[in-house]
């Protein structure tokens, strides 16, 4: 590996102070003179008529300035590219918590209170809960004007499967892939296996709910207070619905209290807009956690079936792969209008005849959006656990059939896509001896099992300035939100190194949307792509600049200057030279201030991060409890630049992942969920961590800075696959559904008696 001076060093986090000395600023925290409070009213009922509204009483209690229902807003339609979602309920509602009215007043307090004195008649229409019965004849259809609402420059049916279905249809998405022709491969495999999996919908249990603050100045300008994580894309979308200019709307900064996927929504803003509008004050909402759960945007349950032919050597030949996601009642929350992780029940493996079909299907359950790695986890579990129940079967070694099959460089993938520099060989060799595959395991009821995945790094659009001040402080100016993955920390080592300076002499600060150009923001794990290209750009540029004043001063070309340690000397007089803090002090001195913008654009995508955990687990066969003893990330990373925040993003992914495996499930009743708080709602404490050891493959590759790759969504996917592959090794339950909990285990150990 390259030789730097900053980059790979652990260095803390540059936002660190803010957040723990509580002078980060959160939405929540925001107060702005003549402030007042919202409250929602929702939906008790999955799927009725509103028959009427009577909000008079609302109206007359003292402190509250407006009530609005659908009456007093327009009749539009919002969504991320779908729009499907009415500001507040009109006519009907269909699911439980969906907007019907909102309040605003002087005081939190004072609006709850309102919402009590609103009278809605509702008149209860039948429901339906279950993607499957929602498709079948005579159910009700929640969208009958499906095919007349907006939908974005993605196509919700692909090319090649186009919308069949007569009339309106509670299946408004199907995306599908196919590679070579799966009937023929199916024609030429000695044996054939399908098996189906149930995955839950699941909360992303950040800290801090959602939370916006919407002002219409006097000019007339908006301006959102917001914990969003992509505030261009946020900005862009609010002029669309509101019918203005983007230039109109300017989203100020503020922290985010976590993300976990889930804060790319508009969510609320929409409708505090036009209560901030009516009342002519600005406006606060904040969700409690009941709201999170019951009308916020979970991860999608989904039901998955693989069907894979195999040789009797056990090559694979074709795979059919549908996964069927219950969307709920709405789709805006989706940016695509579908989960393009569901293609992941390919695979990583290579497979010539591939059959891939994603399906959304609305249902009067609370809608779903995005969550860490998209579709991936559901897919991820099915698929390496089918693969896993189909070397049973064969009588083969795990391990073995695995890397018959697996990716290898000129292979194509199960979705046709080419990747370069693929590893994901190597980590499964690594896990595997990590974990002790093969050796003798230290009791009777241990088992062991693997699961692999990758994520390509994403791409995007970001830039930076940076300035040197006279005094030489740095600053770079980032239209990209720190929203908890310490992409500011990685901007200053970037910074730092190319300049040879410490870290702590680079200020990184975040720009709002009127003083940066458009961004992609923070998401499917482009950030230290796209913000960190555009900050090695940037500096690059700096640094050429500087040079040629270094150059000026020094009276030499600058061909015979380089830097080190933060000052430019010349090559054959090492002792004569200038700071970095003199060049700057002199260029302000002529008003030539140093400077540097520069934008940088990727939409292409080479190269994905594999990822192969192994489980170890010990069940205890008469009440099903699992506990896992111990787990491993082979981790395909390329370069590391901050080894300390790339272990916390492998951690903790693989807690996400943990969660979602063993305990986490949201459970919906006659159309509610039922769980409403976090004494219901469970997710791992420090006590359920298992031991954790990470391996990285460190060779230089990838479009990151220095040639690294991502990983906020590398090491999630793969975990419950890899332990529902060790309980089965353990006792022989084959769990088919997640969470795995006690009960499904033992259910599954009598059931093979």
């Amino acid at each position: 590996m390259a030789n730097y001076r900053v980059v790979g060093r652990s260095v803390s986090r540059v936002e660190g102070p803010a957040k723990v000395t509580g002078a980060g600023r959160y939405p929540a925290d925001i107060q702005l003179p003549g402030m007042l409070w919202a409250k929602v009213l929702r939906s008790p009922f999955p799927h009725a008529k509103i028959l009427s509204i009577d909000a008079s009483r609302a109206r007359q209690l003292s402190g509250v300035h407006a009530v609005l229902t659908a009456a007093e807003v327009p009749d539009i339609l919002i969504g991320r590219m779908l729009r499907d979602i009415p500001l507040v309920a009109r006519d009907r509602v269909r699911f439980v918590g969906e907007k019907v009215a909102v309040v605003a007043a002087e005081s939190r307090d004072i609006a709850e209170e309102a919402l009590e004195l609103i009278d809605v008649q509702y008149e209860e229409l039948p429901a339906v809960f279950d993607p499957f019965e929602a498709l079948e004849p005579g159910v009700p259809i929640l969208h009958e004007d499906l095919d007349s609402y907006q939908s974005g420059s993605f196509p919700l049916w692909s090319r090649d499967f186009p919308k069949t279905a007569q009339g309106p249809t509670n299946h408004f998405s199907r995306w599908t892939v196919t590679k070579g022709d799966v009937e023929e491969g199916f024609s030429q495999a000695d044996r054939i296996f399908e098996h189906q999996f149930t995955l839950p919908m699941t909360h992303q249990a950040y800290l801090e709910p959602y939370a916006c603050i919407v002002q219409v100045d006097g000019s007339g300008r908006i301006q959102v207070w917001v914990n969003n994580k992509q505030p261009h894309s946020l900005r862009k979308l609010l002029g669309e619905f509101f019918g203005v200019d983007p230039e109109r709307i300017l989203i100020h900064v503020t922290f985010i209290g976590g993300d976990f996927g889930g804060k790319s929504s508009p969510m609320d803003v929409p409708l505090i807009y036009y209560v901030a509008k009516a009342t002519g004050r600005p406006v606060k909402m904040v969700m409690n956690y009941e709201e999170e759960f019951l009308a916020a945007n979970p991860r999608h349950p989904a039901f998955i079936t693989i069907r894979s032919g195999v040789k009797k050597d056990g090559t694979l030949v074709a795979r059919h792969g549908r996964v069927v996601f219950n969307s709920g009642a709405y789709a805006g929350f989706k940016p695509n209008g579908s989960i393009s992780g569901g293609y992941g029940v390919g695979g990583c493996y290579r497979i010539p005849h591939v059959l891939l079909q994603v399906d959304n299907v609305y249902t009067n359950t609370v809608p779903r959006g995005h969550s860490r790695a998209p579709g991936s986890p559901q897919a991820a579990f099915a698929v390496e656990s089918h693969m896993d129940m189909i070397a049973k079967e064969l009588e083969l070694d795990p391990l073995e059939f695995r890397l018959k099959n697996v990716l290898q460089e000129g292979d194509k993938a199960p979705n046709g896509h080419q990747w370069h520099e693929i590893k994901a060989e190597q980590t499964l060799r690594a896990a595997a001896k990590a974990i002790g595959w093969g050796s003798r395991k230290p009791g009777r009821h241990v088992g062991r099992g693997l699961a692999l995945f990758h994520h390509p790094t994403g791409v995007g659009t970001s830039s930076a300035t940076i300035n040197v001040e006279a005094d030489g402080k740095v600053t770079v100016y980032s239209p990209t939100f720190d929203h908890g993955t310490g992409i500011h920390t990685i901007v200053c080592q970037i910074v730092a190194e190319e300049l040879t300076l410490a870290p702590e002499q680079i200020r990184v600060v975040t720009i709002d949307t009127d003083k940066s150009t458009p961004d992609n923001g923070v998401g499917n794990s482009r950030t230290t792509h796209t913000a960190g290209q555009a900050a090695l750009r940037t500096v690059k540029e700096l640094r050429e600049k500087l040079t040629v004043l270094a150059a000026e001063f020094l009276g030499c070309s600058k061909e015979e200057v380089r830097l080190e340690k933060g000052r430019f000397v010349m090559d054959h007089k090492a002792k004569q030279g200038i700071s970095l803090a003199e060049i700057a002090a002199r260029a302000v001195g002529r008003n030539t201030p140093i400077s540097a913008y520069a934008e940088y654009k990727s939409n292409v995508r080479e190269i994905t991060s594999f990822c192969t955990q192994g489980a170890e687990v010990e069940v205890d066969p008469e009440s099903g409890q699992v506990h896992v003893r111990k787990m491993v990330s082979a981790v395909d990373s390329g370069t590391i630049i901050n080894p300390v925040t790339f272990e916390g993003q492998v951690e903790g992914g693989l807690i996400t992942g943990l969660g979602y495996a063993l305990m986490e499930e949201m459970p919906v009743e006659d159309g509610k969920v039922s769980t409403v708080n976090f004494g219901d709602y469970k997710i791992p404490s420090v006590k359920d961590v298992p031991k954790h050891r990470p391996i990285y493959l460190e060779e230089p590759s990838g479009p990151t800075p220095y040639q690294g790759k991502s990983v906020g969504e590398t090491t999630n996917p793969p975990v419950g696959g890899a332990i529902a592959n060790a309980v089965a090794d353990a006792v022989g339950a084959r769990i088919t559904s997640l969470p795995i909990t006690a009960e499904k285990v033992l259910k599954a150990i009598k059931d093979q008696h």
